[in-house]
């Protein structure tokens, strides 16, 4: 092992700067080719010095998850931001400021938010209508063309807030395991997106744009479509879950956790880890026989890490123990390679959680990168909820 891991005391997320900024550049360039406007979603990494990769290839334009991150990367000097979360009309002041520092793109889908906004803004804001393209999470259905139609009447009506147009992030993609699934998927998506445009310009909207964003399609396609911009942010890092769906490959992957080995149990083929859904997260995947996986498992190595090892996987996660089962020959071969005070690797299931329960990178060349120490984040969270 290479001198960065003989200073690793507890869980520590490792980051391969070379594959990161590959995956940006790569992202970058599909945009361009497809003259889309790049507007990564910054949620993944939350770090300011990440940031700074994007700025390298020519991103202006940034999405965010929280009024918070939008207020740190104003601070790093990013001026145009998407709050890609349905408005929180408890942040007001927080929204009146920064739009009278950034241009601020904020989402809306019902009214409720739209007449609030449009009696309190003391700033102009850029508004885009979320849009339920089928994910059943948030946004206006795409088929009301009734609410879509009332929502942008009064969007328009307000001259503090400029109507941009139809935002959404296609979640189904997610469950897809196959190019031709996400393929569809996305196609399905889009159709739902114009039609909804159609029904607006019938009443006199024009120049309505379309945003879309998810990491499988943004990764897999090469044809968007009549879309106006791409939100992808899993891609800078991509994880577990992103090389099970085809997004990537296991050498996209930019990040992977050390966990310290605590214990080893041969008796049922199990390696104990300090490294736990407080630093993994919950989210896991289902296996072929149905039972859960919280991370593949790879060894570290003198320049990262290895392949996955295809028979061992964390079994389960409690606070801070990550369980490790393995097959008789992988256990073998783990038991030829480990120690009790040693180090193995979770390439995680989620790198987006993951990175916000640990707050903080070590790079393959010994360089610590920060994030931000957001209030009420997605680790705070998990941690609260027990």
């Amino acid at each position: 092992m290479t001198n960065i891991y003989a200073t690793i005391e507890r869980p520590t997320l490792l980051l391969d700067a070379v594959r990161a900024q590959r995956n940006i550049a790569r992202m970058a360039l599909k945009a361009q080719r497809n003259r889309l406007r790049f507007r990564p979603h910054f949620k993944t990494h939350q770090s300011a010095e990440v940031g700074e990769w994007f700025r390298a290839v020519g991103v202006t334009a940034i999405t965010v998850s929280s009024m918070t991150m939008a207020n740190y990367f104003a601070a790093h000097g990013w001026d145009d931001i998407t709050v890609a979360f349905p408005v929180n009309l408890r942040e007001i002041a927080a929204i009146n400021a920064l739009a009278a520092r950034v241009r601020l793109h904020l989402l809306v889908e019902n009214m409720a938010a739209v007449d609030f906004l449009a009696t309190r803004l003391t700033a102009p804001v850029a508004i885009w209508i979320e849009v339920d393209a089928g994910y059943r999470r948030s946004g206006v259905a795409w088929d009301d063309g009734a609410a879509l139609t009332a929502v942008a009447d009064r969007v328009a009506a307000c001259d503090r807030m400029q109507f941009q147009g139809l935002l959404t992030h296609d979640g189904g993609t997610y469950a897809a395991r196959t190019h031709a699934a996400i393929a569809d998927a996305y196609a399905t998506t889009v159709q739902r997106l114009n039609q909804a445009r159609r029904v607006l310009a019938v009443h006199g909207f024009q120049g309505v744009e379309l945003s879309i964003g998810d990491t499988p399609a943004c990764s897999v396609l090469d044809d968007f479509g009549s879309v106006d911009e791409m939100r992808p942010g899993n891609f800078v890092f991509y994880d577990w879950m992103q090389v099970e769906i085809g997004s990537c490959t296991w050498e996209d992957v930019a990040v992977t956790v050390a966990c310290p080995v605590v214990a080893i149990h041969p008796e049922r083929n199990d390696v104990i880890l300090y490294g736990g859904a407080v630093h993994l997260s919950k989210e896991s995947l289902r296996r072929a026989d149905d039972s859960p996986s919280f991370g593949a498992v790879v060894y570290l190595e003198e320049d990262g890490w290895s392949a996955p090892l295809p028979g061992a996987w964390v079994r389960s996660v409690s606070q801070e123990h990550g369980i490790v089962h393995a097959d008789d020959a992988t256990f073998a071969a783990l038991s030829s390679r480990i120690q009790v005070g040693g180090l193995l690797g979770v390439m995680p299931v989620h790198s987006c959680l993951t990175a916000d329960l640990l707050k903080r990178y070590l790079t393959l060349d010994g360089a610590t990168l920060t994030m931000a120490p957001f209030p009420n984040s997605m680790s705070s969270q998990l941690v609260a909820s027990g």
